[in-house]
């Protein structure tokens, strides 16, 4: 088992999560995080603390292809170790139907 972001953290992108992780798995999009399911130990820390809720685990339904998502981007991406301030439009975007397809970015965080 692993756990990994979902399409409710795009155009939001909360960081609290990072804040808790013991091992460092997630990583930083221009506009979401993902987790890498490699370097997740399913302690399921991160789960709460997201007030987008938008991390689950792989065992939940419909989450089947998240978990190559994740896998693809925190490969491309940097990783993020530190919390930062959520996207100025978060509370607005927070629960919005079709973020994949309205605002998904494949580019990494500007470091």
């Amino acid at each position: 088992m692993t756990y990994v972001v979902l399409d409710n953290c795009i155009a939001c992108k909360y960081t609290d999560c990072v804040e808790v992780c013991p091992v460092d798995c997630f990583y930083e999009g221009e506009n979401m995080l993902v987790i890498h399911p490699d370097e997740c130990i399913d302690c399921g820390v991160c789960e709460p603390e997201c007030p987008a809720d938008a991390i689950r685990a792989d065992t939940e339904p419909g989450t089947e292809s998240w978990v190559e998502f994740n896998r693809k981007y925190s490969e491309l991406w940097p990783v993020i170790i530190e919390r930062k301030d959520p996207l100025p439009d978060a509370e607005e975007r927070d629960g919005e139907e079709g973020k994949l397809q309205k605002y998904f970015s494949e580019a990494p965080a500007e470091q």
